[in-house]
C-alpha cells in the first residue's frame, strides 16, 4: 500500500474543483451580467417613459400659457372697454346738468340782482354779480340752496359799488355754489321733460 501514489488523483480532483469553481464563477458573472443588462434596460425604459410624460406636460403647459396670455389680453381689453363705457355713462348721466345749471341760475335770480360772470370748475360754480341790496343777495343764496341741482352756496365777497350812471348804490358780490350731479334713470326722465 505504501507504493500507491495518490498525487495524480488529488491533482485531478483539484483541477476538477477549479473547473467547477470557474464554471460557477462564470455562471454567476453571466447571471449578474444578464441582471445588470435587464435592470439597465428597465431603468432606461422607465426614464424614457417619464421623459415622454414630462415632454407632454411641458407641451400642455405651453398651450395653457398661450391661453392664459390670451385671457390676460382679453381682460385688459375688457377693462379698457369698461372704463370707456363708464366715461360714456358718466358723460351721458351729466349731460343735462348744464341745462339744469342755467335754468336754476335764471329761475332762482330775484329782481334787483344781476350776474356778470359765471365760471365752473368741476362741480364748483363761481358767480360774480351786482345786487341792489344785501337782502337780495341773501334771497338769491337761499333760492340756490333750495334748488335740487345746487347746494352749499357760500358768499365770498360783498362790497358797495356805484352804478355806471351813478344813480344807484349797488353791491358787488362773489359767491360759490356746488352743482349736484344726479345720476341714474331719474336724470334721463327729467332731461326729456317728463
Amino acid at each position: 500500500m505504501a507504493g500507491l501514489n495518490l498525487l495524480p488523483w488529488r491533482d485531478k480532483a483539484r483541477e476538477q474543483k477549479k473547473k467547477q469553481f470557474f464554471a460557477a464563477l462564470g455562471g454567476a458573472m453571466a447571471v449578474a451580467g444578464v441582471l445588470v443588462f435587464l435592470g439597465h434596460t428597465y431603468m432606461g425604459s422607465v426614464i424614457d417613459y417619464q421623459q415622454q410624460r414630462n415632454q407632454f406636460l411641458q407641451n400642455e403647459i405651453a398651450v395653457f400659457d398661450k391661453r392664459i396670455s390670451n385671457i390676460k389680453k382679453l381682460d385688459a381689453t375688457k377693462q379698457a372697454l369698461l372704463s370707456r363705457m363708464q366715461v360714456i355713462e358718466d358723460l351721458q348721466s351729466t349731460r343735462p346738468a348744464i341745462v339744469h345749471l342755467f335754468d336754476e341760475m335764471a329761475t332762482a335770480l330775484p329782481g334787483g340782482v344781476y350776474l356778470e360772470s359765471l365760471k365752473q370748475t368741476d362741480t364748483m360754480v363761481n358767480l360774480e354779480g351786482k345786487a341792489e341790496s344785501n337782502a337780495r343777495v341773501s334771497s338769491y343764496m337761499n333760492r340756490l340752496d333750495r334748488s335740487p341741482w345746487l347746494s352749499s352756496s357760500d358768499l365770498n365777497i360783498i362790497s358797495a359799488a356805484q352804478d355806471s350812471n351813478g344813480s344807484r348804490n349797488l353791491r358787488d358780490f362773489k359767491l360759490d355754489v356746488r352743482q349736484l350731479l344726479k345720476q341714474g334713470k331719474g336724470d334721463g326722465d327729467e332731461s326729456t321733460g317728463n
